[in-house]
């Protein structure tokens, strides 16, 4: 266990390094940038190790997975993050651990993240998730499969709307935007330029949701580019943890 600490350790201080790196070439301050430490597929010895070491932040994708994982460290001082495409009929499940949604995609989700946010009394953040790979190119013809994201997300033509949805239902709070960078479409292999779109609809949005803030994206591979975009939280996995284990 004194080894994997020492390992976590280094590999958070590495992490540290290229964000405060990133942040100084991009003029800003480190504060303004936050961890968010993602722990899928890793036991939760290992969150309780990085609790040890300051981590405040972490983030699931599966809720099979993170509902055990959140109920066995329910004493340390941790926000939860769900990052994954979420089903309907685990969001009774979701909205009891986790603190943010970072990937509300439409309206139907909306509701039921509502609905059990006021049965539970909480108040669970949102982040509405933009599908950049969806996004056309000028004189582009829509797609067969409705405009949806590989990885998730609402097209960049519902993000508004979405939003408002977010922002007007009982018991959630519209945080912000989250992307994850394309694989397809225009932005492919452009991490800054896909991370600088984000940026822009984010600051369209605050001019209706002043305090819809924050910026979701970036992860291991491609972090500098989310800080230098003006991100507000990058979500790194990998290169904290090791290269994760095959899902059986």
């Amino acid at each position: 266990m004194t080894d994997r600490r020492t390992e976590l350790a280094e590999n958070l201080a590495k992490v540290e390094a290229r964000i405060a790196a990133a942040c100084v070439a991009a003029g800003r301050r480190r504060d303004e940038v936050t961890l968010i430490v993602v722990t899928k597929t890793y036991p939760a010895e290992d969150v309780r190790l990085l609790s040890g070491l300051g981590v405040r932040h972490v983030a699931e994708n599966r809720d099979q997975d993170a509902a055990p994982k959140a109920a066995a460290c329910a004493d340390l001082p941790l926000s939860w993050h769900f990052v994954g495409q979420l089903q309907t009929n685990k969001v009774r499940s979701v909205v009891g651990y986790a603190d943010v949604v970072q990937s509300v995609d439409r309206a139907r989700l909306v509701t039921a993240l509502s609905k059990e946010a006021v049965r539970t009394e909480r108040e669970v953040g949102c982040l509405v998730q933009v599908a950049l790979d969806a996004e056309r190119s000028p004189g582009e013809k829509p797609r067969e499969s409705g405009g949806l994201g590989e990885r998730g997300g609402v097209p960049v033509e519902g993000v508004e709307e979405l939003c408002g949805l977010v922002a007007g239902a009982p018991g959630l709070r519209f945080d912000g935007l989250m992307t994850v960078a394309p694989l397809t479409g225009p932005y492919a292999g452009r991490e800054l330029a896909a991370f600088e779109r984000l940026m822009d609809l984010s600051t369209d949005l605050r001019r209706a949701h002043p305090a819809a803030t924050m910026v979701s994206a970036g992860m291991s591979a491609d972090l500098e580019h989310a800080v230098a975009a003006g991100a507000t939280h990058v979500r790194v996995g990998t290169a904290v943890l090791g290269v994760r284990p095959r899902l059986g």
